[in-house]
């Protein structure tokens, strides 16, 4: 299976998007470690949920899929971006990010923060094993979100902002016009 990165390699605002996700992603999963490894029972729950309702929206803003994004667009644009939306199957974008909304997304590393809870209950190297699935969870979670936002970017052939982009990077667009030549 392809990472993010792969799967945006030819376009290169879309790749900008997913390095820039990837490093909001590595600092939210870092604190979201580190939290794991505190023996409060609880505690990195709560850690997760935080840092997945502020990491969420701004992988979603890297993209150009926040609601006041989408509300930006032309009405046909923006019904192209639902549609893509509803045929990813993604819960998280183009929505205001809610307690239900994380809540849907955990459930699919249910067993890891399982995994992650238990561990817990073994001295240092439960701190340890629980610190890396932690982690882990988070960098899964943001990982596949990214997949889904390139997802629907790409069926909706939709611009992604260009957020951070500097005049002395030069920068790629994909498409026929830009592909010939291309081996």
């Amino acid at each position: 299976m392809p990472t993010a990165l792969q799967m945006a390699a030819d376009d290169a605002a879309l790749a900008a998007a997913v390095t820039r996700s990837r490093k909001l992603l590595h600092r939210r999963a870092v604190v979201a470690a580190a939290a794991s490894a505190v023996p409060v029972p609880g505690l990195d729950w709560a850690v997760d949920a935080a840092m997945l309702s502020r990491l969420i929206p701004e992988i979603n803003k890297e993209f150009g899929l926040t609601p006041q994004q989408l509300d930006q667009l032309d009405p046909t644009k923006r019904e192209q971006v639902q549609k893509a939306v509803a045929t990813v199957g993604s819960v998280l974008i183009g929505k205001l990010i809610s307690k239900d909304l994380i809540l849907k997304a955990a459930t699919k590393i249910g067993m890891r923060l399982t995994t992650k809870q238990l561990a817990k209950y073994v001295p240092f190297a439960g701190q340890i094993v629980a610190a890396s699935v932690g982690y882990a969870a988070i960098r899964y979670l943001g990982e596949e979100h990214m997949k889904d936002c390139i997802r629907v970017a790409q069926q909706a052939q939709l611009e992604v902002p260009l957020l951070g982009y500097r005049p002395d990077q030069p920068l790629r667009r994909s498409g026929p016009a830009h592909n010939q030549g291309r081996a």
